[in-house]
């Protein structure tokens, strides 16, 4: 295992800085959203696993030579029936290590998980005082602000829309469901889920240039994506329109009215102006064969470390 250890550090550096540098740098994401979401969500699971697969290798590797065989010498370790001279300090500190990061991981994913949740609770409360259900949209909030504003509020059965007056005031009909359409999306879609995996995983390792980068172009992706199902059904004028009027009310918006992963939905300067100019200067779709070989290159980044820690003798 001591090469497998190398190896899966090795991956684990590389997807931690150059990959996603590159990748937040190019164009074709945004002419194949879906497959760059596949690549950027193979990229955290994979440097992830390499990191602590990684350490865990590495410490066992005074134990067997695979990780079958050194975990159970190392629960051998544990309940006493061998000593813990066999390990040595080096490679106790690596599975120590690997533990640590492991658990940092997990309770930070939870407790991103359990503030959302909070923040949500907190949000439709004050949500159920200052709004009413539209008369003629189902699952629909309509907020007493003038200021045009649109959001949704996940959920499960109780996700909402959330419209403002001044929003309806200001957008025509066909506006107004390019902006529906567009909301009801990342719901059905369960973007919420997305920003919230790379939320932690940004929340936990703050200092990962993967983390911060993976957070920014989930971000970005995930409205490319709804706008595309709104152009199913609405014109591209109209949608650029919605876009635009929609991002001014945003800006009004003082900081502390955006509460939860509501933050992360309403756009940034940056993200709206990503959007326009996609679509008002559009780039052809990358070709149907060159996204799934983009999706297999991400399932394959995805085995790779999976491969050498579960399949013994890939590597000695």
């Amino acid at each position: 295992m001591f090469w497998t250890s190398w190896f899966l550090a090795a991956l684990a550096l590389v997807l931690a800085w150059p990959v996603p540098v590159f990748l937040a740098r190019a164009a074709w994401p945004a002419r194949a959203a879906s497959a760059a979401m596949v690549l950027w969500q193979s990229i955290a699971l994979a440097g992830g696993l390499s990191i602590i697969g990684a350490m865990l290798c590495y410490g066992l590797v005074p134990l067997g030579d695979n990780l079958g065989q050194g975990l159970h010498a190392l629960m051998q370790i544990v309940v006493g029936r061998a000593s813990l001279d066999t390990l040595g300090l080096v490679h106790a500190f690596a599975l120590s290590a690997a533990a640590l990061l492991s658990a940092h991981l997990i309770f930070t994913l939870w407790l991103t998980f359990f503030r959302i949740e909070r923040q949500r609770r907190r949000h439709r409360d004050l949500l159920n005082i200052l709004s009413s259900p539209s008369d003629d949209r189902p699952d629909t909030l309509v907020i007493s602000h003038q200021v045009p504003v649109a959001y949704c509020l996940p959920g499960g059965s109780r996700s909402v829309t959330v419209l403002s007056d001044g929003l309806l005031d200001l957008l025509s009909p066909e506006e107004l469901r390019a902006v529906l359409i567009h909301e009801q999306t990342h719901l059905t879609q369960r973007h919420h889920l997305l920003l919230w995996a790379f939320s932690a995983w940004r929340s936990a390792l703050p200092w990962l240039p993967t983390s911060k980068l993976a957070q920014q172009a989930v971000s970005s992706l995930i409205e490319i994506l709804a706008d595309e199902v709104a152009l199913r059904s609405v014109s591209k004028s109209t949608l650029v329109t919605t876009i635009a009027l929609v991002a001014s009310g945003s800006a009004q918006l003082p900081a502390d009215t955006l509460i939860g992963d509501n933050a992360q939905k309403i756009d940034t300067p940056a993200t709206t102006s990503a959007r326009l100019s996609r679509l008002l200067a559009p780039t052809p779709a990358l070709a149907a064969r060159t996204q799934l070989l983009i999706v297999a290159g991400a399932l394959l980044l995805l085995a790779v470390p999976t491969a050498l820690l579960l399949v013994p003798g890939i590597l000695p």
